[in-house]
């Protein structure tokens, strides 16, 4: 019988091997700024925000958003509780583990091929269900999905203006109150004993709306821009 579970990158990575398994190695070939004013009673600065909105949405697909409204209190507590889990044990861990093959994607898990070539990523990941309050399974991010989940109301309204629409016309497309979901998810990049070979996430195209980064300040985040 084949095994589904991808091994725990973390296992690999602390069991002292000085080269990374053939299923990790890559081939070789292998931003903007918003300031969100987008409220803003200035209706002159609520158009340029706009409009730069648009902008960066028609020509890169991505910005990096400030004055977003989340406080950098929140932030830091989002990313200790993210490096509190990744510091348990792995055995720790594995009570949270997900089982894709039976369609329990939340939890903690690695990814699986999902290549042609069979090619692995190097990374191990927590991933659940923030949003909507009753498909929540882990209360752990609360206050910082329902600060989202009203940013989110925000630049869909804004992206909606930007099209020519009624305001709240991209909102109830996507889902609205009733139906719209927020999936969280942490991802962890264990120490790579040959990270010129490795990729931690591969090139990819989210399939979700509307996707917001909160990186930690290691550089890493690669565009895709004019087939470059």
């Amino acid at each position: 019988m084949t095994s589904s579970i991808a091994p725990r990158v973390e296992s690999l990575a602390s069991s002292g091997i000085q080269s990374i398994p053939k299923e990790y190695i890559r081939p070789k070939e292998e931003l903007e700024s918003i300031d969100n004013d987008i409220e803003s009673e200035d209706i002159k600065v609520r158009e340029k925000c706009l409009q730069e909105l648009k902008q960066a949405a028609i020509e890169w697909g991505v910005m990096h958003l400030v004055n977003h409204g989340i406080s950098d209190q929140l932030i830091d507590h989002v990313r200790i509780v993210g490096q509190k889990f990744f510091e348990l044990s792995i055995e720790e861990k594995e009570k949270y583990a997900n089982d894709q093959a039976s369609g329990k994607i939340q939890g903690y898990g690695s990814k699986l091929a999902n290549n042609a070539s069979g090619q692995l990523e190097w990374i191990d990941y927590f991933f659940h269900l923030v949003f909507l309050e009753d498909k929540r399974d882990i209360e752990v991010t609360s206050e910082y999905a329902r600060q989202l989940r009203g940013l989110v109301s925000k630049i869909l309204s804004a992206l909606s203006l930007c099209l020519g629409l009624e305001e709240g016309r991209l909102e109830k497309e996507v889902g609205g109150l009733e139906e719209l979901l927020l999936q969280m998810k942490i991802n962890y990049y264990p120490k790579c004993p040959q990270p010129e070979l490795a990729l931690g996430v591969e090139a990819h195209t989210d399939i979700s709306a509307l996707t917001f980064i909160l990186h930690n300040i290691v550089p890493g985040l690669q565009l895709f821009y004019e087939g470059k």
